[in-house]
């Protein structure tokens, strides 16, 4: 597929098509570099038209426009950590969506990832984290707790500590497990959330996706989609 400009209007299928394109070429170790030329940075001064809105998470590892071989004005980027949600974010992806008009949303998850780490650990020890990182571990955490039995590689803990007698157990998945369900839960909670997006997606103009990527391969495998891509 041709890689897009600012000018075009793209479906939700075609610009999922350009965004797994430029991945498998970095995976590949073939990047073309688009829009990074002087003639592109001309082009997108005044105004721009992102094919993609990326909620990921702010891991230095795990920069956008790079690990999908994209550049300037082609993705309307969005990034905190652990990928949380708040009500700024919403209003970010609404305005990537509704008044630049990318036809897709990104959530974009990742392994090795210190917010969901520090989210389990609070967990196994009910000691949280001190400062304003509480705030993210806040958000992780509803994400993370299943309310099934316990599966293979599972890990448990009593709450016991903050319940008294009357104690139950959690069931916390295996750190694999544990990402694809955090991706999972941001895509719902999105399309939950947001009014706009949800009329976007039953519209057709839009799709939201959830991605993993592997910090070693540089892969970006989905997991999670809501919409026709």
């Amino acid at each position: 597929m041709t890689a897009p400009t600012s000018s075009e209007a793209l479906t939700p299928r075609q610009a999922w098509q350009a965004l797994m394109e430029g991945n498998a070429r970095f995976v590949r170790g073939e990047m073309d570099h688009p829009s990074q030329g002087v003639d592109r940075r001309e082009e997108v001064s005044r105004t721009q038209r992102p094919f993609a809105v990326l909620f990921g998470c702010s891991d230095s590892r795990v920069a956008a426009e790079i690990i999908f071989d994209r550049g300037l004005g082609d993705m309307f980027v969005v990034r905190t950590a652990g990928h949380v949600v708040d009500t700024t974010v919403i209003g970010s992806i609404e305005y990537g969506v509704d008044i630049l008009g990318a036809p897709l949303v990104v959530v974009l998850g990742h392994d090795h990832c210190g917010a969901l780490s520090a989210a389990t650990d609070a967990l196994a020890s009910g000691e949280m984290p001190t400062g304003f990182v509480r705030a993210i571990v806040d958000r992780v955490i509803p994400s993370l707790v299943t309310q099934t039995e316990p599966q293979h590689g599972s890990r448990h803990w009593s709450l016991t500590k903050f319940m008294g007698e009357d104690s139950r157990q959690i069931h916390i998945p295996d750190d694999d497990a544990l990402r694809r369900q955090h991706v999972r839960a941001t895509v719902q909670m999105l399309q939950t959330y947001s009014v706009s997006l949800a009329t976007a997606i039953s519209e057709g103009r839009c799709a939201v996706v959830g991605l993993e990527y592997d910090l070693a391969d540089g892969a970006a495998r989905l997991v999670e989609q809501i919409g026709d891509i």
